[in-house]
């Protein structure tokens, strides 16, 4: 369930490495006044969150202006910082800040500018087919598109996510629940969300700041608060989120390690021989898993979870992004450029020069024999390991 703000001594050690998400400001919400739309709360607010404790978000709909702006088409955005990039198809889709999205039919070489309905800065972006994906960032966004990255349609933002979680803790006898809830609200739409993934056209799950967490079963024209779902008492920062076969797995910070064997219906916390921040998990075509975050810190898992190994990756600095290459091998870079390869399945990796020199990077794919790299200095086409 969602709570507010824990402070310990890590996070602050995280700043580093949050400012991949946390891009010029513009997690500072842009408010406009009240009479920007207005979102009906009165028969969604739960009787024990009186009017007096449900805060404006709900009541007064004070929405951000880089919510209801679209991104500035301009050629500025090639040079954009990007966040994340992935496959839809033989396209490449990029995601980055100030609602960048772009997207590239030659293998990285060439990039253009989708239409994207909101300006908050995005930091993931899933495929489940040639055409169809969603990106999620700053302020809850949720996007959707059916056209291979081209143009996008807003699903969720902030305003509506806090609503959504007043509604479902309505049902709640539990105070905690609706605590948890009108804390939610009473802080506004600024959480952001920081990965997602589908298993299918339908199936969908994005994890984001503070416990953030929502599912949908119908492609997104429906998403369901999933807080209450997940073992976090302490609302951990959730920076991953990846399906599995059957299964799903979070990761996130002080080693959070969470297992769903039923969809994402209930989850599990898993034993994590590491107690720092895990910041994503790569699942290979091997079905082995490699979550990967703070110090350099790597583990390994080749059956579903149940254990980990560590992977000795000889870097202090943080890993920041992952990749399954064309032929089988894993890639890891670091948060300073460093590129580590794995050719056995992660079970040990080798630091490689990187062509091109090192570039910090925070999203990486594969296209036509070359790594694809996003970072906070635009994107960079070099040749594979």
């Amino acid at each position: 369930m969602f709570a507010g703000a824990v402070r310990t001594p890590q996070r602050k050690g995280l700043a580093l490495v949050l400012c991949l998400w946390a891009l010029s400001g513009l997690a500072v919400a842009q408010a406009s006044p009240a009479a920007a739309g207005s979102v009906s709360g009165a028969a969604a607010v739960p009787r024990v969150l009186t009017q007096a404790a449900v805060p404006r978000v709900l009541t007064q709909a004070a929405v951000p202006r880089v919510l209801t702006q679209a991104a500035l088409q301009s050629p500025k955005a090639l040079l954009a910082a990007t966040l994340a990039v992935t496959r839809a198809g033989q396209r490449l889709v990029a995601v980055g800040e100030r609602g960048t999205v772009l997207w590239s039919d030659d293998a990285g070489q060439s990039w253009q500018q989708a239409q994207v309905p909101v300006q908050v800065t995005l930091t993931a972006v899933r495929f489940v087919d040639a055409r169809t994906g969603w990106a999620v960032g700053h302020l809850g966004v949720i996007l959707k598109t059916e056209d291979a990255g081209q143009t996008w349609v807003l699903q969720l933002d902030g305003v509506r996510a806090a609503q959504a979680v007043a509604v479902a803790a309505r049902s709640s006898s539990d105070e905690r629940v609706v605590r948890a809830a009108q804390r939610f609200a009473e802080e506004g739409p600024d959480k952001p969300f920081f990965d997602v993934d589908f298993h299918d056209a339908q199936h969908g799950f994005a994890v984001g700041a503070y416990n953030l967490a929502f599912a949908t079963v119908d492609g997104g024209k429906t998403w369901t608060p999933a807080l209450d779902r997940l073992p976090n008492p302490k609302s951990f920062h959730l920076y991953g989120v990846r399906y599995v076969g059957g299964n799903v797995f979070v990761v996130g910070e002080q080693g959070l390690l969470l297992k769903s064997t039923d969809a994402g219906a209930t989850f599990a916390a898993l034993a994590s021989p590491y107690k720092g921040s895990f910041f994503g998990l790569l699942a290979a075509r091997s079905g082995t898993l490699i979550a990967y975050g703070l110090r350099g810190n790597a583990l390994r898992s080749a059956d579903q979870g149940a254990h980990w190994d560590d992977v000795q990756t000889g870097v202090p600095v943080s890993i920041s992004a992952a990749v399954e290459l064309d032929g089988g091998a894993l890639a890891l870079l670091s948060q300073t450029g460093d590129l580590l390869l794995s050719r056995d399945d992660g079970r040990s990796v080798s630091k490689i020069a990187p062509a091109g020199g090192p570039l910090p990077a925070s999203g990486a794919a594969t296209a036509d024999g070359h790594l694809v790299l996003a970072s906070l200095r635009g994107l960079r086409r070099q040749n594979a390991p």
